[in-house]
């Protein structure tokens, strides 16, 4: 059984965490494609929507789902689905349970939920230590629209989500609440390798660890 598994959330939520948590767990059948490799190019004003930063400049608006491309997304899991050896593909995005180009194609949802403060301090840091930026602008930005685009077009999803996991949660924690809702996916096959065998049944169950559906 082959199948593609959505995981949304919002910025700096742990949805990145997740879905290569679970490629790690399961190399040769774990595929990821992330939303983030597929907004539309950043000089091309003609595509996607825009928005004026903080700053004043003319940006891409990473927030909206109109900045994505679709028709890129739809090639890049139907091209991992045809892999040879891939059992599960995980599609991760902002917009991973909103876009139809995912939704028709997902077998199974998720949402990864964590609070706002968090996320907000998540994102900051990031910014600082990744990008050096001046969290000044980052806070800007997302009083002036991160934090309306994030109500409009991410938070809705969750409704849509077969189970939402705590993004707060240990990696360890949030597989384990995973693992059940996409078990069939990964469960081992008779001609499979035992290495194989061995890194997915891990991943099936992990002792003492609750399930975290909220």
């Amino acid at each position: 059984m082959t199948g593609v598994l959505a995981v949304a959330g919002g910025t700096a939520s742990g949805k990145s965490t997740l879905a290569e948590a679970l490629s790690l767990r399961c190399p040769e059948s774990v595929t990821l494609v992330h939303l983030d490799d597929y907004y539309v190019p950043a000089h091309d004003r003609l595509r996607g929507e825009w928005t004026v930063s903080a700053d004043g400049h003319a940006v891409l608006d990473w927030n909206h789902p109109g900045s994505i491309d679709e028709t890129a997304v739809a090639h890049a899991i139907d091209a991992a689905l045809m892999r040879p050896g891939v059992r599960l593909v995980v599609v991760e995005g902002l917009f991973a349970l909103s876009l139809p180009s995912v939704v028709r194609r997902a077998a199974w949802r998720v949402f990864v939920d964590t609070p706002d403060d968090i996320r907000l301090a998540r994102k900051i840091l990031r910014k600082i230590e990744v990008q050096r930026q001046d969290p000044r602008l980052s806070l800007r930005n997302y009083l002036q629209s991160g934090r309306d685009r994030h109500t409009d077009h991410v938070a809705p999803s969750r409704a849509a989500a077969d189970l939402v996991v705590d993004g707060t949660a240990s990696e360890a924690e949030m597989l384990a609440a995973v693992m059940p809702l996409i078990g069939s996916a990964l469960a081992p096959q008779p001609a499979a390798p035992s290495r194989a065998r061995e890194v997915c049944g891990a991943a099936r169950s992990t002792p003492g660890v609750p399930a975290l559906a909220l």
